[in-house]
């Protein structure tokens, strides 16, 4: 058993959602903040068998999309600094972490 634990773009997350539940997979939503890209992120945890976590990748992949933003850039305590100087970044369309899961169990 493995738990994949993906943060996407709040832009993307519903289309993630309706596409894991669509191929049988179970996931749970957790609305998060990053630090750098602070527009949101939903935190995505999906349980699934050793031999899925492949497919589901694929589902993923193709339910994200890239984007380029526009941010702020970031605060700094130097003088003339370049750093708050707005910059186009790119935004990955999910990033993933796959577990082992020791137990699991339903109550």
């Amino acid at each position: 058993m493995k738990l994949v634990i993906t943060i996407v773009s709040n832009n993307d997350a519903e289309k993630v959602l309706a596409e894991i539940a669509r191929n049988g997979y179970f996931a749970t939503k957790i609305s998060t903040t990053g630090q750098f890209l602070v527009d949101g992120n939903t935190a995505i945890l999906i349980g699934c068998d050793e031999e899925k976590v492949e497919k589901l990748y694929g589902v993923i992949r193709s339910s994200v999309t890239k984007r380029k933003i526009r941010t702020a850039g970031v605060t700094s305590t130097i003088s003339g600094s370049l750093l708050t100087q707005a910059v186009d970044v790119e935004e990955n369309g999910a990033v993933a972490f796959t577990l082992d899961v020791e137990s699991f169990n339903k109550f």
